[in-house]
């Protein structure tokens, strides 16, 4: 399946040495919805934000549908939407005024949806931005990415501030926008993992700076589990390990590990050991984040951003480095 986003050897890096991404791969097929994970500080918003051309790589490449952000003209970038996770809306306009100037850089611009989902989340169309609350202030920034009908949707956090109905109501706006006749394809990250168990088909691990596991949700869930080895002894034998264990615990005689069970047959060789024995146990997707990386999910600050060769037309606002 083509790519709509793509991002390969990806690196940036901050004044003062800080290293945002280090090599990052990513791969979103077209017409899926691509949850992005990690954990704090491990370059989330930096990726997003590369792919955007708001920042500029040091090495690498990244495109959508086809092109580099960074110099795409505006026919392009009418095509993607782009929510970041510090709003820089201005705080004088009110959702209308602000629906009324993000609709003149989209052709395909949707008022009535708009309209429909700010009466839906009641969103006071014409109270100014900055008298709303934060999670108000984000839901009409999130409408006005959604009623732009892209092709690609880039969100930063986007349920951010907002209580659990509201994020179900915008998680089922946005499965709504990647089953319609446009076909959107959505790149969002989030530290709600819930979230993405129930709307991500893809699922993509970020740990300082590159993505380390990238895959379907449903074959996660399905085949990564937890394997424990019990030992009748008092300790397990030096050297053993689990084959295909990601990482291993040992503790007396149990050690544990997360293995990717593509079959059963993996685990064949240490069956014949004899005084053992094998459980597996299933995952959710917060137990295998938590497993593999220590599943600290709270948000790091944002990083630098460098504003030059903006439309600032397009994108929403951004404060400068």
């Amino acid at each position: 399946m083509k790519a709509a986003v793509e991002a390969r050897n990806l690196f940036k890096s901050f004044n003062g040495g800080a290293v945002g991404v280090a090599g990052l791969d990513l791969s979103v097929p077209s017409g899926t919805i691509y949850g992005l994970i990690g954990r704090n500080g491990s370059g989330k918003t930096t990726t997003l934000r590369l792919l955007m051309g708001l920042l500029r790589a040091d090495q690498g490449q990244a495109h959508i549908l086809g092109e580099n952000m960074w110099t795409a003209k505006r026919a392009l970038r009418q095509q993607i939407a782009y929510v970041s996770q510090n709003l820089q809306t201005p705080g004088w306009m009110t959702p209308r005024e602000l629906f009324r100037y993000t609709a003149s850089f989209y052709d395909e611009w949707d008022r009535g949806f708009a309209d429909g989902m700010a009466k839906r989340w009641g969103i006071p169309m014409d109270r100014a931005i900055g008298h709303l609350s934060g999670g108000q202030q984000r839901q009409a920034s999130v409408i006005a990415a959604l009623a732009a009908r892209p092709k690609v949707l880039l969100l930063d956090e986007p349920a951010g501030g907002l209580d659990a109905v509201v994020r179900r109501q915008l998680l089922e706006a946005i499965v709504d926008l990647a089953m319609d006749d446009f076909g959107c394809t959505v790149l969002f990250s989030t530290h709600y993992i819930g979230d993405l168990e129930r709307v991500a088909e893809h699922v993509g691990m970020l740990d300082r700076g590159r993505i380390t596991l990238s895959a379907r949700s449903e074959d996660l869930l399905t085949k990564m589990k937890r394997v424990q080895v019990v030992f009748d002894q008092a300790e397990v034998p030096s050297g053993f390990r689990i084959p295909g264990a990601r990482c291993t615990e040992i503790a007396g005689p149990v050690a544990r590990g997360i293995v990717h069970l593509e079959e059963e047959a993996v685990l064949d060789s240490i069956r014949e050991i004899k005084g053992i024995r094998i459980h597996t146990f299933p995952l959710n997707l917060e137990e295998i984040f938590v497993e593999l990386y220590g599943g600290n999910l709270s948000e790091a600050k944002d990083e630098p951003v460098d504003t030059r060769g903006l439309d600032p037309g397009v994108f929403e606002e951004i404060s400068e480095s």
